[in-house]
């Protein structure tokens, strides 16, 4: 009896603890099905492409992050009232979807209407967020559009930038934790593996440029090397050329110049001969008059020389007068010629 008591007592112990090992694994179990929210990565985040959704971009390590996990959490449970689906992102596991978002700020939510995204930047309180929603302020928010639209493809080159950086970050950790190597050990070999990536880039570069590039023959390279210089010398011909131009018109100028005061001298000479000569025939009248004294008393001659005398001053002072228009011509043209030459 005492050996059956014992049996009966160890089989509902048992049962009593299989029945709470039960009850906690689907207590444990309850939270996970019941989380309508959705992971979202690399290879599925094309699904908010489709209908509403709504998107939060968070780290373990971001305290404010992790206020807001409660408020999501019923955010998403009421998403079929809502009509709306719901995602989380990691980006410590995601860092491309963070870049294709230009995530610089934790929490982030971002709202997405038929491939339409938005920034959401209020409180992520559940009651906020039902607001948003039901009241559809979205609407007033200018969209992200043309090259900071998530699916654009410059937001795809800095997905793929935002990747090589988190890989780069998991592979210095690897080393400094993992491994225990010293942080600047880790340095320099990143320092030696970016070197040595950029001089094979390089190197694939001009082994492509080589393929493509079809060279130029001889001939015309050097026609084209010659060409230059055949116009620096043409260039420098044809300065020489105006430089002499310039000196022998400066040079016609002035023989024009002498030219024409030496013919201003001559009819100036040529005018004071002919006053000579006009002075000379009436000089030998009165003079005829004075020395012919059987053809008057003196009385007559002695008048002849008072009036021969006015008309000899009234001569010379015509020829005076003559001489100053001429000089006056003269000196105007001088001083025309010399504005011309200057």
């Amino acid at each position: 009896m005492a050996d059956g008591l014992r049996g009966s007592v160890a089989m509902m112990i048992l049962a009593a603890w299989l029945a709470a090992a039960t009850q906690g694994q689907e207590q444990a179990a309850s939270p996970a099905e019941q989380s309508r929210v959705q992971p979202m990565t690399a290879s599925n985040w094309t699904l908010v492409m489709e209908g509403e959704w709504m998107l939060k971009f968070y780290a373990p390590w971001c305290p404010s992050c992790q206020q807001t996990d409660s408020e999501w959490e019923t955010f998403a449970r009421n998403g079929d009232t809502l009509q709306i689906s719901v995602g989380k992102i990691d980006v410590i596991q995601e860092p491309g979807l963070s870049g294709r978002f230009f995530v610089t700020t934790l929490p982030a939510f971002f709202h997405a209407k038929d491939g339409i995204f938005r920034r959401y930047r209020g409180p992520g309180i559940f009651e906020d967020l039902q607001n948003y929603i039901l009241e559809k302020k979205w609407q007033s928010v200018e969209p992200l559009t043309g090259w900071k639209s998530p699916a654009s493809l410059t937001m795809s080159g800095m997905a793929g930038l935002f990747s090589i950086s988190g890989k780069i970050w998991h592979l210095h950790n690897y080393f400094t934790v993992t491994l225990g190597v010293p942080a600047w050990c880790s340095y320099i070999f990143f320092v030696i593996a970016t070197l040595v990536f950029g001089l094979f880039m390089g190197l694939v570069l001009v082994i492509i440029s080589e393929c493509f590039y079809v060279p130029l023959p001889r001939s015309s390279s050097e026609r084209s090397n010659q060409d230059p210089r055949s116009g620096k010398a043409r260039g420098v011909e044809q300065l020489q050329d105006a430089e002499e131009d310039k000196d022998d018109s400066n040079e016609e100028e002035n023989k024009d110049s002498l030219a024409d005061e030496e013919e201003e001298k001559e009819d100036l000479g040529d005018e004071e001969d002919d006053d000579d000569e006009e002075d000379s025939p009436a000089g030998g009248v009165e003079e005829e008059k004075a020395d012919t004294p059987d053809q008057g008393p003196q009385k007559d001659s002695s008048m002849a020389e008072k009036v021969v005398e006015p008309d000899r001053c009234g001569e010379q002072s015509c020829a005076a007068a003559d001489k100053e228009p001429a000089e006056d011509l003269l000196r105007q043209r001088k001083s025309q010629h010399a504005k011309k030459g200057s």
